[in-house]
Parts: structure tokens; C-alpha cells; sequence
């Protein structure tokens, strides 16, 4: 924690609340965290949130490029100083929501042609799942994120079906990819130290979705109506969404082996994709 004060005091920095600045202290962490990311040497890496570049020296010494992503100006100095003997390290200064990540990747270093990429960073607490969906949904190329996050929304991205933290998060990145929990990291390992602890995840997207849907966009509707009205049981969530008779709802969960009476947190990805199913074919309220 010392040399994180130190070099906020010798740059003139302080952390800035708005960007959920909680920089990482312990250098045993940074080095597992960077073994998780699995690199070798001819891979192209994107660091998500470098700060005081606690990553940054030691992911570019493990990988053939790496392009870290910063939204706080403020923090050039100290990382062009992290940087400074790694000449295979590029900056760029911005939002990480707000940017065409493969187009910068591509940009940075004169590629004609994208490779598969990782990512790395320790992320805002505040804007953890825009960023997830924006990786997952956004960039093709990635073949493996590890993340530090807070450890209760990596608690909700691997629950199981029927405990109170399954839910819209959890189906949605399981449709994208597989999630790994890889260690807790306490409070203490932080300047200044969160309210909470997090956890460090590994997400590697699927090739084709988990599951095969007629409807993807109906799919997520529907799941996020259900996970709206979570108290509701399906029989009642699917009439009021598909605008349908309760008997001939009733049928199709039936057939499904869903119970009527079951609620949201108790489905499977996939019996809300056989659900959507029966239905896409004939249009909502048709």
C-alpha cells in the first residue's frame, strides 16, 4: 500500500470517486492475476483500467502487444513511468464504453488483420456489467477476460438455479460464455479499500451461444420481463408476456416439464429458450 500512496504523492494524484479508483496494493495479487490470464508470448492483450499500472509492466513482459485502456488522464505520467522499458505497450485515453475496442486494437498496431485477444483489468465496480455485455456482445475476437470484480456480482454470474442471487445477470453472460471463479481478493489489497471484497473471474466466450434460439432478441425480453416480476409464477409470466390463454400456456410448459407453478430462479437457460420457442414462430400476442 505504501508504494501506491507514494506514487499518488509523487505524481500529485488522488483517486477519484466518480471512476471507482480503488487501486490494487498487493504485487502477490497482480502476479496471480496475470498467471490466470494464461498468456503466451505472440498474444495480443487489452488492459481494461491499468490506474497506477500495478498490471501493465507485467502483462506487456508476457505477451507479444498490449493496449491498456484508461479513462483518467491523470494517470499518463505514472503509467508512461511503468512503461517506460516496454516498447511493445501502447496507451489509449478513453472510455472504455465509448470506444470500438477490435478498431483500436487493430488501429494501435497496423493490424490489417485481428487476432483473438485477451483481456485483463480491474473493473469499476459501478459499471461491471455494461462492461461484460460490451466485451461479450462487442468483440468477436476475444477468447479470454479475467477480471477483478466485486465478489457478489461474481457470486450472481455462477449461481445456481433456485438461490436468491440467480437471475437475468447470471443467464445472460451463460448464454455468451463459461465463467470460472478464480480467487477472493480481500479489501485490504486496495488504496483506498472498497466497502467490499472482490473476486477475480475468468470468462471465455462460447463459439455459436450455449443454447440455439429462434428469437434471440425475444429471448432476453422474455427473461428479463419474467426476472422483472420474479415473485410471479411462469404460468403467469409467460400469459402475461406472450398474451396467451393460461390453458394453452399451461400446455407448452407441460410439455416442456416445466411446472406452472415455478418461478423465474427455478428455470434452466435452456427451458427459457424451449419456452421462447414455442412461441417465436407465431409472434407475440398473435
Amino acid at each position: 500500500m505504501s508504494n501506491v500512496r507514494q506514487t499518488l504523492s509523487q505524481f500529485r494524484l488522488a483517486p477519484h470517486r466518480k471512476w471507482g479508483q480503488n487501486f490494487l496494493s498487493d504485487e502477490n495479487i497482480a502476479r496471480k492475476i496475470v498467471e490466470y490470464c494464461r498468456l503466451e508470448s505472440d498474444d495480443y492483450v487489452v488492459e481494461i483500467g491499468p490506474g497506477l499500472g500495478a498490471l501493465t509492466p507485467v502483462l506487456a513482459a508476457r505477451c507479444q502487444r498490449l493496449l491498456a485502456v484508461e479513462i483518467d488522464r491523470g494517470m499518463e505520467m505514472p503509467l508512461r513511468e511503468a512503461l517506460k522499458d516496454t516498447p511493445n505497450a501502447q496507451l489509449l485515453f478513453a472510455d472504455i464504453l465509448g470506444v470500438d475496442l477490435e478498431s483500436h486494437i487493430a488501429e494501435a498496431f497496423q493490424l490489417e488483420e485481428l487476432p483473438s485477444f485477451k483481456v485483463c483489468g480491474n473493473i469499476p465496480y459501478n459499471i461491471t456489467s455494461p462492461i461484460i455485455f460490451s466485451l461479450l456482445q462487442s468483440c468477436p475476437h476475444l477468447v479470454r477476460a479475467v477480471l477483478m470484480i466485486q465478489k457478489e456480482v461474481a457470486e450472481r454470474l455462477l449461481a445456481k438455479p433456485g438461490s436468491k442471487d440467480y437471475g437475468l445477470l447470471t443467464l445472460s453472460v451463460r448464454y455468451h460464455c463459461d465463467v470460472e471463479y478464480l480467487t477472493t481478493v480481500s479489501k485490504h489489497c486496495f488504496y483506498p479499500q472498497p466497502e467490499v471484497e472482490s473476486a477475480v473471474v475468468a470468462l471465455t466466450p462460447i463459439a455459436g451461444k450455449r443454447v440455439k434460439v429462434a428469437d434471440e432478441a425475444m429471448l432476453f425480453e422474455f427473461m428479463r420481463a419474467c426476472f422483472q416480476k420474479r415473485r410471479k409464477t411462469m404460468l403467469n409470466n409467460c400469459s402475461g408476456f406472450f398474451r396467451r390463454n393460461k390453458e394453452e400456456i399451461a400446455l407448452v410448459l407441460d410439455r416442456g416439464g416445466i411446472s406452472c407453478e415455478a418461478r423465474p430462479e427455478n428455470l434452466f437457460l435452456e427451458q427459457y429458450a424451449q419456452i421462447v420457442d414455442s412461441f417465436a414462430a407465431q409472434g407475440v400476442g398473435d
